[in-house]
């Protein structure tokens, strides 16, 4: 298993957590961003920057993730496209996302998107929280603990 990071708006908090789980773990992890990402010293983690663009990020996650890697990202669309290809999505709030959810997602996050262009607020995502970082700490614990047996 490799891990990639949507890492444009992944939180700085998450970050963290994937860095010292690869590292624990010795798991190749690479953050895919359209701005210079900085990343700590160590073999296992690097960053690859991409053009500016839209979803310029998501189509090389999605041209360099495979089967059984794990993406890391609350971008629904990205996440669809990965499952479909065979890896898994896990959001930093450590929700993981399957065939089996992922589909409802996506169309909630279409019927929200319509309502915001017909110009009904729908508010954002609350603030990430203590426990988002615990739920999301302990799913990709579990998931690097299942790709190692």
């Amino acid at each position: 298993m490799k891990i990639w990071v949507d890492a444009d708006a992944c939180p700085v908090v998450i970050k963290e957590i994937i860095f010292r789980a690869a590292e624990r773990a010795g798991i190749e992890t690479t953050l895919v961003a359209n701005q210079p990402m900085r990343t700590p010293p160590s073999k296992f983690i690097r960053a690859i920057q991409v053009q500016q663009g839209f979803d310029v990020a998501d189509n090389e996650i999605v041209r360099r993730a495979e089967a059984g890697d794990l993406v890391i990202t609350s971008d629904i669309p990205l996440a669809a496209e990965v499952i479909e290809n065979g890896a898994l999505a896990l959001s930093p709030r450590g929700e993981l996302l399957t065939a089996n959810n992922v589909r409802a997602r996506l169309n909630m996050r279409d019927f929200l998107e319509t309502m915001r262009s017909s110009g009904v607020q729908t508010g954002g995502p609350a603030a990430l929280n203590q426990s988002d970082r615990h739920a999301f700490a302990r799913h990709l614990d579990t998931l690097i603990a299942k790709a190692d047996s």
